[in-house]
């Protein structure tokens, strides 16, 4: 069949056709160029194998990437950067769009020169370099990291317009790694060590204290994310891995574990990564990330652009304290809540994908979300957090997120009453 009989027949069926639905959408009576005429990536040869040794998202994907806020903090090498979640979907973060989080820039490690030191109450303080790291049992696992930070602008009322900004500081990805306790049994811990200062190689020696329990529990030391090596920004070529609990603990370019018989209270656990009271006090040690949702289409970054009907709401849930058997929706700002479905593999310590598909009128919607984990723990209203810890806090708010979306699909941060 020649190009020009070929466009003829099409255009007959195209017309033939009209008013049948095809893939949900009714065929117009004005023949579609898309689908009646050659486009033009079938009329030439495309790239080549070699042409891009390193595989790179399409040029129509440009738009996906890491964004900042740039008044949020002094200077870039101290700051954030947060995750695309509006563009994402299953549970996986791809390497090149998981946040970031510096406090000194992002340190270049030479992997030739990389050294990982045991010392303090061991009976043999030990030096490893990376290949003797890797010949250590190594093993497979898909976490969430949260920075504590995460929703924290929004403690005293709606503030950022996007998902992206309001919980995109977070990833979950497979990661690859020893367990600490392994490379623990090899220096031999001395009876009296009960708490490690884990220390980073970065130029703000990032420290954090972590009890011995957790270390011998599930922590990894891991130097590969998805599968592949850690990208510099994540910490390669070693940083450490502590499931569950906040994402200042996991800390980067790890050059150092010293075994103590107490916590150190260094800067980033007494002035930062406590949470402020009303009466002044403060909470310490609250590693534990606390079951959290977001609905993440729609979402501000993510209106509905194909009006009334047939529509899919997507959205993430995890908990640092098991899994996410179920998570409720509602459209309606919580007068009413359905359960939504959830899909995709359930790891402990994992991002969950949860759907809801339902039909459109085209009038206003309030859409919130509704964690339960595995322990019967309920992500509770930002009114029920404030209640306890006031309006003066930073870290771990987990509280319910509403999306106003009106008549046009267009999404908007608020606040309900609860």
């Amino acid at each position: 069949m020649t190009d020009t009989s070929r466009r003829n027949f099409l255009r007959g069926a195209a017309l033939a056709g009209a008013g049948a639905a095809v893939g949900g959408r009714a065929m117009a009576q004005t023949p579609d160029p898309a689908i009646t005429e050659l486009p033009p990536w079938q009329q030439y040869l495309g790239e080549g194998v070699d042409a891009a040794p390193y595989g790179m998202p399409s040029q129509y994907e440009t738009h996906v990437v890491r964004r900042n806020v740039p008044w949020l903090t002094a200077d870039a090498t101290s700051s954030v950067n947060f995750t695309p979640l509006h563009e994402l979907d299953g549970i996986i973060t791809p390497n090149g769009l998981c946040f970031e989080r510096h406090h000194g820039g992002v340190a270049e490690v030479d992997p030739a020169e990389y050294r990982l030191m045991i010392n303090g109450l061991v009976d043999t303080p030990l030096v490893f370099d990376l290949q003797d790291l890797m010949r250590f049992p190594r093993e497979n696992r898909i976490h969430f990291l949260e920075c504590a930070a995460n929703s924290g602008m929004e403690w005293r009322g709606a503030q950022l317009n996007g998902c992206q900004f309001t919980h995109g500081m977070i990833h979950n990805v497979m990661y690859t790694g020893v367990p600490l306790r392994l490379l623990l049994e090899e220096a031999g811990v001395k009876t009296a060590g009960t708490w490690l200062l884990a220390e980073g190689a970065d130029a703000s020696a990032m420290t954090r204290s972590i009890p011995m329990e957790k270390a011998l529990d599930d922590c990894l030391v891991a130097f590969k994310m998805n599968g592949e090596m850690l990208r510099p920004e994540q910490g390669y070529p070693v940083r450490l891995v502590v499931p569950g609990w906040e994402g200042n603990m996991w800390v980067k370019w790890l050059r150092r574990i010293e075994v103590g018989d107490q916590p150190w209270h260094h800067r980033e656990e007494t002035s930062k990564y406590t949470d402020l009271f009303p009466d002044g006090q403060a909470r310490r040690f609250t590693w534990e990330m606390d079951a959290k949702s977001v609905i993440t289409n729609p979402s501000p970054q993510a209106p509905i652009t194909h009006g009334p009907g047939r529509m899919v709401l997507s959205g993430v849930a995890w908990s640092g304290r098991g899994t996410i058997p179920r998570v409720d929706v509602t459209l309606d700002g919580g007068n009413s809540w359905v359960q939504a479905r959830m899909s995709g593999p359930s790891f402990d310590k994992s991002m969950h994908r949860f759907y809801h598909e339902f039909d459109w009128d085209g009038r206003p919607l309030l859409l919130q979300s509704r964690a339960h984990d595995s322990t019967g723990y309920v992500q509770p209203t930002k009114d029920m957090l404030r209640e306890i810890r006031g309006e003066n806090s930073i870290y771990h708010n987990n509280g319910i997120q509403t999306w106003a979306v009106n008549e046009q699909g267009v999404a908007e941060n608020v606040e309900v009453s609860s």
